[in-house]
């Protein structure tokens, strides 16, 4: 399975058998013959002109007389010894590898079951050797795959590499898989909730929608609560439908595999932490709302917040509260009348009051796989290669020129609240006489005729009337003075601000000058030792 191809596991009914021969190199010293046998034409005329310079720059002595030519002797000792100082340089590199018990117990090993291996085996025909010990690295290998459906050999490109691996049974079964998920950074959209998604998880490449959740602790308890996006720079957890994977796999999700889109196509990256999801229950906020039916002291019956009386059933017990904040606890439903439930409260409650219930209700994710199969195209169709993805709704709005509903009643409007009247407080005459004095209400009723002391003349006498006149005289001195004052301390206030701002100025703009000075010089240090390191590095 390469590139979103079937899976070799998955069978198709009624697909005739195809054979193709594929090229199988294994390890890194038949990945560097097959380089060296098949360098390329441009490479190999590098190579040439180098080697043309080099050789006849080397021609020649310091006083221009040409050298004598050296033997193939001598130029087999020179490469030696060029491939020992870069074996010298190799391990002064890599010291200490060697003290790595472990390390050197597993080289070990393998050494001597290879010289086993050679031993056992060595008379033995080719073919019977091939069973025990496998195929050697750089052989060629003719695969037969079965069950491949006809589009793959019809639209086959071999100019496409086609990888094969094998699944175990347990990635063969399917079912719900959490993952842990993060948003690339280069990704210019973060990912809404349930949209598809293209996901390369081990040898597989499949769509599937995503449902994202967070991890809460609320009063003692853990949830999954459901999100409607990805969080801008943190992990999040999300819940798909696909093969069994082992935990700690990594995988990509990506939106589109088309390379002509605009953008950096890598949406998102995570691990797998959990195999079978079902378990972890993903839950999301409802708010259930109802109004008083009938008020009594602290007991009351809500209507309009359940339709059974099962339901009321299942939330005996639970926790209300009104927009007032007045807390309350469901009693029980009330016989006859659907829906209807007495509760009680820590207040009297009035009759529009509106009462809501805080509850949760568990989502489940979307049973969508869809295998991504675009080896089964053409490759001039694109990355998809006529293959049918699942279109998100803003994709088919755009496709078909549709505008996005409005819906009126999730508009932002004005809040107009009348204001409420509140009767005046009413103390009962026996009460008010048992209550001490600090206690008793002061509040005097409004007189319809005027008081006696309301109606009186002050008449001074000489001397008060020259006293009052004094005291009218140093307040109002008091008053300027105080004026005055307040002015001065306001102006001196803007002054000082001026001053500040005009040194922070100041200060900042000697800031960035010692800021590009130390960049400079750190710049310049930087690059001189850039420049010893290649002359040091040129002369060896």
């Amino acid at each position: 399975a390469s590139h979103g191809a079937p899976q070799l596991g998955e069978s198709v009914a009624g697909v005739p058998e195809t054979t193709f021969t594929l090229s199988v190199l294994q390890g890194e010293e038949a990945f560097l013959r097959s380089l060296q046998r098949g360098g390329g034409e441009e490479d190999g005329e590098e190579r040439g002109v180098d080697a043309g310079m080099e050789s006849e720059a080397e021609s020649y002595d310091e006083e221009g007389k040409p050298k004598p030519k050296k033997s193939e002797a001598d130029l087999q000792a020179e490469l030696m010894r060029k491939k020992l100082e870069t074996r010298k340089k190799f391990d002064s590199e890599y010291d200490g590898i060697e003290d790595n018990e472990e390390l050197v117990a597993q080289r070990a090993e393998l050494d001597a079951q290879r010289k086993l291996n050679v031993e056992e085996f060595d008379e033995d025909d080719p073919e019977s050797k091939r069973q025990y010990t496998g195929y050697q690295p750089g052989t060629y290998l003719k695969v037969k795959l079965t069950g491949v459906p006809c589009e793959f050999s019809k639209y086959f490109d071999p100019r496409r590499v086609v990888l094969i691996g094998g699944l175990t049974p347990m990635e063969e079964t399917f079912g719900f898989i959490q993952i842990r998920i993060k948003k690339h950074r280069w990704h210019k959209k973060i990912l809404k909730n349930n949209d598809p998604l293209i996901f390369s998880v081990g040898w597989r490449r499949f769509q599937s929608m995503p449902l994202l959740s967070l991890k809460s602790v609320v009063a003692g308890e853990e949830r999954n609560r459901m999100i409607k996006y990805t969080p801008e720079h943190m992990h999040c957890f999300a819940q798909i439908y696909g093969p069994v994977t082992p935990p700690s796999t990594g995988f990509v999700a990506m939106k589109l595999l088309d390379s002509s889109t605009p953008g950096f196509r890598i949406a998102a990256t995570g691990v797998v932490t959990e195999l079978d999801a079902g378990t972890a229950r993903v839950v999301k906020k409802l708010k259930l709302v109802g109004e008083p039916k009938k008020v009594f002291k602290n007991t009351c019956f809500v209507e309009g917040m359940f339709t059974s009386a099962l339901e009321v059933a299942k939330f005996e017990g639970a926790s209300i509260r009104t927009v007032s904040g007045i807390r309350g606890q469901i009693k029980k439903a009330i016989k006859g009348e659907n829906g209807v439930f007495r509760a009680t409260f820590e207040d009297k409650l009035l009759s529009s009051d509106i009462v809501f219930l805080r509850s949760w209700v568990q989502v489940h994710p979307h049973r969508f796989y869809n295998a991504v199969t675009n080896l089964l195209g053409p490759s001039s169709a694109g990355a998809e290669g006529g293959w049918r993805k699942m279109k998100t709704v803003g994709e088919i709005r755009r496709d078909r020129n549709e505008p996005v509903p409005v819906n009126k009643d999730s508009l932002y409007k004005p809040i107009e609240r009348k204001p409420r009247q509140f009767n005046p407080l009413q103390i009962p005459k026996a009460l008010q006489a048992q209550l001490p004095f600090a206690s008793k209400p002061k509040l005097e009723s409004k007189r319809k005729k005027p008081t006696l002391e309301t109606k009186r003349a002050v008449v001074m006498e000489p001397g008060e009337r020259k006293l009052h006149t004094l005291m009218q005289k140093v307040a109002t001195i008091r008053n300027d003075k105080t004026k005055k004052r307040k002015e001065a301390m306001i102006k001196s206030k803007a002054e000082l601000q001026k001053r500040l701002a005009k040194s922070s100025e100041s200060l900042v703009e000697y800031r960035k000058t010692e800021k590009k000075k130390r960049y400079r010089a750190e710049g310049k240090e930087q690059a001189r030792k850039e420049f010893k390191k290649q002359r040091t590095q040129g002369g060896d």
